[in-house]
């Protein structure tokens, strides 16, 4: 065929959504045209084709691509290579901050070369958000807050002054001020609109919200209907300048859900269980596609708290379908009417809506999980992979404690009445986009501290707690359950709004408990309602990292110690000296869905999101002069004109070969990017020793600590 196959396909179709009147590419006309049946295809397979269909043009998306995405059912894998064009682009700031560098580069290049610097934006929408800055250096007060929000503006001062000059200078470009959440979490309650629109002719076209991000955990938004993942920078560059994303069809594993969560597992038990599933599966390179009579069972935040993981997983994303579950979560949160009813509309008219009388798609494989035998527990104490349930968890660390070279060992702490032991919980963070976007853990949390203080209890004096929510909409509903003042005298008051524990942010530990674990060589623990906690990642005296529920971490907090079964023995004593165990402070179900029905509403996200990129004081007053390219200072040592721009011309430099590359590093087994470079962490204290990751040596190597991350050689 010459051309184009848009005259022969005629897929661009006209649908009403309440009043108002849409243009889309009909799915339908891959089958009119005798292209094939495509009912069957995954969702996530119908969004990739979608895509193809709306952007074939003969060159870079054709009409054998879509042939290839509608013939996918006859193998349910394929090697062919397609384009694939996201929505929009999602940035973080640090991993973000390069991108806008290339931007500013770019404008200064066309200045210099006499043309107009205002033509250099990106084409596609981009929103970055500030939320990996906030390191919890104070804890356990009223001032936290306050005082980590000061050391932050203070640290951070000139890659924020550059940031808020390109939310002034770019088009098409959006800057989330600092204090406002997680980025994954912002992106669920707010940016997100699970259909998509643009002026297309003077119509509007819809089209299915993807996106991809500068941040592995992009995939929490799947829960919402939303296809996409995290990409590295130049795939991310590419996306937001409009190019597309070279990538194979997928194969498309299935994941199907049955029957209904035990009385006291939350969401998060849901997640380490599907992790540890999939993982032994392995999916590295494929869909994930979730399915089945047990989404009925699921909340959108549940949804998104198992799509948040699909990078634990090893997935490329942990995709659901839309359905009506979709449009009450996007009701919850303040989203428009007009939005929501086309959400409904377009995935009816397209063949993406879901209930329960809607057959399933076929999948490579499928998996099976029924929701009943889903136990509360635990991950640890280094992969998120490597579930505990909580009622064995204490007999697990004991064996986990030999092999990371801990025993009975103790340390007094200088200047307490306490000394520190291989084992102690020094960690206790409510953190993290995994858990903070779900108001049901973070209301759970909230209860247990409530029954912890009415009976007396405390947090451990070695424990340092925090709570770093993903969004200012949870201190809200917190606070109008009454509940923040429950966590507050438990110690975990707000520290920031971003995430911090989970990627290293976690500050320094107390002088005290630091000495101690140093002088002991002490094995000691965190406990996070974070998604990732692998060693040396949480903080470089931590070996022992537990992924928990939010509601867990508050309980760990008050037994202190991984050697503790908080299941069997007392958490602790009531004011009366009778012990308390964790069933009589751990709320139920019902408990938990009545106190969010009353503390809950769509004007929290309204009021919070109106003037959302207004930001807090500090980021009002910072100065940027508006200017149509960036004042470069060559005093900098942060944000520098790139090199591969200077002497530009007109006609491109031939390209010259690479010689004498190699390895700068050889790493140990399980060694990831985030071990290596994470780029939020700190240098922090290096503790002495580890078990070397590679699984054939066992050997113990003095450990630098690069970025807050243990890197051990062998």
């Amino acid at each position: 065929m010459s051309g184009t196959g848009q005259d022969r396909l005629k897929a661009r179709r006209s649908l009403r959504a309440g009043v108002e009147s849409y243009d889309y590419y009909a799915l339908d006309a891959v089958r009119e045209a005798g292209i094939g049946d495509i009912s069957r295809l995954p969702y996530s397979m119908k969004v990739l084709l979608e895509n193809l269909l709306r952007h074939e043009d003969g060159r870079t998306v054709t009409v054998a691509d879509i042939e290839a995405c509608a013939a996918w059912l006859e193998t349910r894998s394929s090697t062919h290579e397609i384009a694939f064009h996201p929505a929009r682009t999602l940035l973080q700031d640090f991993t973000g901050v390069p991108a806008v560098v290339d931007l500013a580069a770019m404008r200064q290049a066309m200045a210099d070369l006499g043309g107009d610097p205002q033509k250099i934006n990106p084409l596609a929408t981009v929103d970055l958000v500030i939320d990996h800055s906030v390191m919890v250096d104070s804890h356990g007060s009223g001032t936290a807050f306050a005082a980590n929000v000061d050391r932050e503006f203070e640290r951070n001062r000139e890659r924020y002054s550059f940031l808020h000059w390109g939310s002034k200078a770019f088009s098409n470009f959006c800057v989330v001020p600092p204090g406002t959440g997680i980025c994954h979490q912002v992106n669920l309650e707010y940016l997100a609109r699970t259909v998509w629109t643009r002026d297309d002719g003077g119509r509007t076209l819809a089209y299915p919200d993807t996106l991809v991000g500068t941040d592995s955990h992009t995939t929490m938004i799947n829960g919402l209907s939303v296809l996409g993942w995290g990409v590295g920078g130049i795939e991310a560059e590419a996306a937001m300048l409009g190019q597309p994303i070279s990538m194979l069809l997928p194969e498309v594993i299935g994941f199907r859900f049955e029957g209904t969560p035990r009385e006291g597992t939350t969401a998060t038990d849901i997640v380490l269980t599907v992790t540890q599933m999939l993982r032994a599966r392995g999916v590295v390179g494929k869909f994930v596609e979730f399915h089945g009579p047990g989404l009925d069972e699921l909340t959108l935040a549940d949804r998104a708290t198992v799509a948040n993981m699909a990078p634990e997983y090893g997935a490329t994303c942990g995709f659901f379908p839309i359905d009506a579950e979709t449009c009450a979560y996007l009701r919850l949160t303040g989203r428009d009417e007009g939005s929501i009813a086309l959400v409904e509309a377009y995935a009816r008219a397209q063949g993406l809506w879901r209930d329960a009388d809607t057959p399933d798609p076929e999948f490579t494989d499928t998996l099976t999980l029924d929701l009943g035998t889903v136990e509360p527990s635990l991950a640890g104490p280094k992969r998120p992979q490597d579930k505990v349930v909580l009622s064995g968890a204490a007999d697990a660390f004991a064996s986990a404690l030999a092999e990371l070279g801990g025993s009975d060992r103790s340390r007094p702490a200088a200047g307490t009445d306490f000394a520190v032991e291989d084992g102690h919980v020094v960690i206790a963070a409510i953190t993290s986009c995994t858990n903070t976007s779900n108001p049901s853990v973070m209301v759970a949390a909230g209860l247990v501290a409530r029954k912890a203080r009415a009976l007396g209890l405390k947090v451990k004096p070695w424990v340092k707690t925090s709570l770093a929510p993903g969004s200012q909409v949870v201190s809200d509903y917190l606070a109008a359950a009454g509940l923040q003042e429950d966590l507050d005298a438990l110690g975990f008051n707000l520290v920031g709004y971003g995430c911090t524990t989970c990627i290293g942010n976690s500050g320094p530990l107390p002088e005290p408990v630091a000495d101690a674990i140093d002088d002991g060589d002490l094995v000691v623990g965190a406990v996070l309602s974070g998604n990732r906690n692998f060693e040396g990642r949480v903080h470089a005296q931590v070996r022992a990292n537990y992924l928990a529920s939010p509601p867990l971490v508050v309980a760990y907090a008050i037994a202190g110690s991984l050697k503790a079964d908080i299941v069997n023995e007392p958490l602790g004593e009531a004011a009366d000296g009778a012990p308390v165990y964790l069933r009589d402070i751990w709320p139920s179900n019902r408990e938990i869905a009545d106190t969010l029905a009353a503390a809950l509403t769509p004007d929290m996200f309204r009021a919070r999101y109106e003037n959302v990129s207004e930001g807090p004081a500090a980021w009002r007053a910072i100065s940027s002069t508006p200017s149509e390219t960036f004042d470069w200072q060559d005093s900098s040592t942060y944000v520098r004109h790139p090199t591969f721009f200077e002497d530009m011309t007109p006609e491109p430099a031939p390209m010259e070969d690479i010689e004498g590359a190699r390895a700068i590093a050889m790493l140990g087994d399980s060694v990831t990017t985030d071990h290596i470079c994470q780029p939020a962490a700190s240098l922090g204290r290096a503790r002495r020793a580890t078990i070397c990751s590679n699984a054939r040596c066992g050997r113990r190597h003095s450990t630098p600590t690069v970025l807050g991350a243990a890197i051990t050689r062998s």
